[in-house]
């Protein structure tokens, strides 16, 4: 019998890349194209390299910062998770101070980044900064964390237009809005796969409070997500690019329907994985239809 292979323990830049989840970019790729699209909008078109680059980078950073949060949060429950068992914090291979002190310098790069815009973004960065903080929390006393998680992740098309506009009119809150409901689709689908492991340890999630109606509430979520983004971005006469962009988006959606409606975990986390595209495709028809109205 071969002896086992000694095991070699990991750096500490492995285990950070680890923590903030950086071989699963799913997760900032959900966050980058809104914000993007707000940015666009904001600017009526290409925004200039500055800005793209600040909410390229801020995006990814915020993304990782609230990974580590979220972990610290979670870690005596993701050990009794599957899925997340094997998390840094979790295993003990990573401390709570090392992950806090983590997320701290993440968080401050991002708000240098933003420092560097305007004063109604910074002001923007404050609330939020504070809901990313307070969202791992509220799964253990909240039917549906998952809108917590939705008005923290749309926060960077609301501070896309302070950035550009020195100003947030209705149509940036609106647009914020509207994609909570497509992060409460897409978080839904996520929290579908863990739902036996998480009513077994008490958390609350959208997915559990939806019960058997969970597959047609995404869909409705879906629905109304796009249903307002059409409604608020008509007046800016994106023609024809946005509106096939729209119509991709609603392929999209069936798609994403005959992934989760036999609710295995499989499909469900498929189907969130898979989320970028839909705000990709309506990324596309934007920028398309500012490039062609130029």
């Amino acid at each position: 019998m071969q002896p086992s292979p000694p095991v070699v323990p990991r750096s500490r830049f492995a285990l950070y890349l680890d923590l903030i989840r950086w071989d699963r970019p799913a997760g900032w790729l959900v966050l980058l194209w809104p914000t993007l699209s707000g940015l666009w909008v904001a600017a009526g078109g290409f925004p200039g390299w500055h800005l793209l680059a600040v909410f390229v980078l801020g995006t990814v950073l915020m993304r990782s910062a609230g990974c580590c949060v979220n972990d610290v949060a979670d870690r005596a429950f993701d050990r009794h998770v599957k899925r997340t068992a094997q998390r840094p914090v979790t295993t003990g291979a990573v401390s709570v101070r090392e992950a806090l002190l983590v997320a701290a310098v993440l968080a401050l790069l991002a708000f240098a980044l933003v420092l560097t815009t305007s004063t109604a973004a910074v002001l923007c960065s404050v609330p939020a900064l504070l809901v990313t903080i307070f969202y791992p929390y509220t799964k253990r006393f909240f039917a549906m964390p998952q809108a917590v998680l939705g008005v923290a992740f749309s926060f960077g098309i609301v501070m896309a237009f302070a950035a550009v506009q020195g100003q947030v009119p209705a149509a940036a809150w609106l647009l914020w809005f509207g994609n909570l409901f497509w992060v409460l689709a897409y978080d839904t689908e996520y929290a579908m796969v863990d739902r036996d492991d998480d009513l077994r340890i008490g958390i609350q999630t959208s997915a559990i409070t939806l019960g058997r109606f969970d597959v047609a509430a995404i869909t409705a979520f879906y629905l109304i997500f796009l249903a307002i983004w059409a409604w608020v971005l008509a007046p800016y006469a994106l023609g024809t690019p946005f509106y096939v962009a729209l119509g991709l988006a609603l392929a999209q959606v069936v798609w994403h329907w005959s992934l989760i409606r036999t609710r295995s975990r499989e499909g469900c986390f498929k189907a969130f994985r898979e989320n970028h595209w839909l705000g990709c495709t309506l990324f596309a028809g934007i920028v398309l239809g500012y490039a062609l109205k130029s």
